[in-house]
């Protein structure tokens, strides 16, 4: 109960950072980022219109549309975010933050591209908690399910084409604001992109030993990861061995080959895992599996 609570609280403090990424780079450089937030930056361009307004406006029918025909949890929890994101815009509009802004006319492209590199870490946070950022994501969702054939981020990809061709005709035809919109959609992809690849990254060691139980043992109790063996016989010497096979995390693989060094005549071969799916957990100090908690 307390890691749900935990990840509730990470979740509107996410909304938090990017309200304040808003008042900070975005507003101030006057551009409109990607997705339905980018849409309803438009729109309060010429309109007038609050930003977090529309955003909830529009977050909360397409929530309880994936709520309904989609995920759940993910549903609750992007749209705890969308909550979030647009209460603490509104109560940002009250407090003159104009000495903290960034906006300058020396290098315009400053504010989208740090604006982009927050976006791009809060989003993948939020989708290491089971949650996405609302708007685009949504409406990505819920074509993917219509039409499964459809890439979820070609998808994303068009929606914010679309917004920086917009962007041209809004801004007084002037194409920075495009270029702006479309190096926001880069750094935020990118980083987001290449922190997924470098926190799901792993490593598959297959271990070559006599002494199977005792080396599991120590990778159990001092990595905290189990492992599987499989019997094995040498193909020179005829030896009865086993191979372990185990998946660690590339800070560990140190550690790991101090421990086989241990067992004379065993040896490690390694190679990169870009992904694990499936039963991949960490194990406790005592060698236990934790208990998940689900909304």
């Amino acid at each position: 109960m307390a890691k749900k609570a935990f990840s509730y609280l990470c979740i509107v403090f996410l909304g938090f950072v990017l309200a304040l990424n808003y008042q900070l780079f975005v507003f101030p450089n006057q551009f409109a980022p990607s997705g339905i937030n980018g849409i309803c930056t438009i729109i309060q361009h010429v309109f007038g219109v609050s930003v977090g307004s529309l955003s909830l406006l529009i977050n909360i029918p397409l929530a309880l549309v994936c709520f309904l025909l989609d995920n759940k949890t993910n549903a609750l929890r992007s749209l705890t975010y969308s909550i979030a994101f647009s209460v603490f815009l509104a109560l940002m509009e009250n407090l003159d933050m104009s000495k903290f802004a960034y906006s300058s006319t020396v290098s315009t492209f400053v504010g989208p591209a740090v604006a982009g590199l927050i976006s791009g870490a809060c989003g993948y946070v939020m989708h290491s908690l089971n949650g996405h950022l609302g708007g685009t994501e949504f409406v990505a969702i819920l074509i993917h399910r219509k039409k499964p054939s459809f890439n979820f981020f070609s998808v994303i990809f068009a929606l914010n084409v679309a917004v920086a061709a917009i962007s041209y005709f809004v801004y007084d035809y002037q194409i920075e604001p495009v270029l702006m919109c479309i190096l926001y959609c880069y750094f935020s992809s990118e980083v987001r992109g290449s922190m997924d690849r470098k926190y799901k990254s792993a490593v598959r060691c297959e271990i070559i030993t006599e002494d199977p139980e005792e080396l599991c043992a120590a990778v159990i109790h001092k990595l905290h990861h189990s492992a599987t063996i499989f019997p094995a016989k040498g193909a020179f010497t005829g030896k009865e061995k086993s191979v372990i096979v185990c998946i660690v995390n590339p800070s560990q693989v140190t550690e790991l080959t101090r421990l086989v060094t241990q067992f004379p005549g065993s040896f490690v071969a390694l190679s990169q895992v870009s992904n694990v799916i499936g039963n991949f957990k960490r194990l406790d100090s005592h060698g236990n599996r934790p208990v998940e908690v689900y909304d």
